[in-house]
């Protein structure tokens, strides 16, 4: 009505509505509710986690974001906010994986067998490779992820798909984590994990190897999640001009969810904060 106030007469509008023309104006005079002033606050907080996490978060995850900062909120009112708001989760495309190269290599038997669950840090891991498009070609990933906490361990980015890749991957794990008993890594069998120099960085650091079946990407699932979160969440969303730009934003996409990114496996807390509380409460 007070869009139209130009063009209609305010009597005449307030008639199908079946209000009178002062209650219309006692209405427009009213101070806000303390609940709307307080949705009104919210919606600032909501809108300030959804810019900080490039909007990937649902509600569920700004929810418990929101938690973490000391707000009393409930998660069905963020929902309803964020509906009314109009903020949506940005699109995703669909994850295919790099399917594994044939070769006559040994391999190792499936030992981890699903168990994507560990009681402590440096028990079992996870590696696996991906791409990313740029304009200068593909980058290549690998990733080592601790199944305690999901946090990632050890990383890698080079141009070629080259055997060091997962190499080096595996040395910066071992050189942050400083692992003491031994540890259980499994991967698919592709001929860099199955490789005799790999093999052999496994057996130095006291690492039991475990491979996935033939053809059964589920052997690796929580790998694969990873990866679909991290091309869902940032990769697909960017374009890269150059090698050098997609490591810079892959390095700040791991540093964003070990530190901060909320996990709903882990009680929505990040990899890093899941590890520190369990740290306290084994003290």
């Amino acid at each position: 009505m007070e869009a139209l106030a130009e063009r209609y007469p305010v009597a005449l509008m307030c008639r199908p509505l079946r209000v009178s023309r002062s209650g219309y104006y006692a209405w427009r005079q009213r101070l806000p509710s303390a609940r709307e002033m307080a949705n009104r606050c919210l919606l600032l907080d909501i809108r300030l986690v959804f810019a900080e996490v490039n909007g990937i978060y649902g509600h569920q995850r700004i929810h418990a974001e929101l938690v973490a900062q000391g707000m009393a909120c409930g998660r069905h009112r963020v929902a309803r906010l964020m509906r009314e708001g109009g903020w949506r989760v940005r699109s995703r495309k669909r994850w295919r994986p790099v399917p594994s190269s044939k070769h006559v290599r040994p391999v190792a038997p499936n030992r981890l067998e699903r168990r994507f669950a560990a009681p402590g840090v440096n028990q079992r891991w996870v590696s696996d490779m991906t791409y990313i498009r740029t304009e200068q070609g593909w980058l290549y990933l690998a990733v080592v992820l601790d199944l305690h906490s999901r946090a990632v361990v050890g990383w890698a980015m080079h141009h070629r798909m080259q055997q060091e890749l997962v190499q080096a991957a595996l040395t910066m794990a071992v050189a942050r984590r400083q692992p003491q008993g031994e540890v259980l890594l499994h991967s698919d069998r592709g001929s860099q994990y199955c490789a005799f120099d790999y093999q052999a960085l496994l057996r130095r650091h006291g690492i039991v190897p475990s491979h996935s079946r033939a053809g059964n990407c589920r052997d690796n699932a929580a790998m694969e999640s990873f990866f679909r979160s991290l091309k869902a969440e940032r990769v697909y969303l960017t374009r890269y001009r150059s090698y050098d730009e997609a490591r810079r934003d892959v390095f700040d996409t791991i540093r964003f969810y070990n530190h901060q990114r909320r996990h709903s496996t882990l009680g929505y807390l990040s990899p890093i904060e899941f590890e520190q509380r369990q740290a306290l409460l084994s003290a």
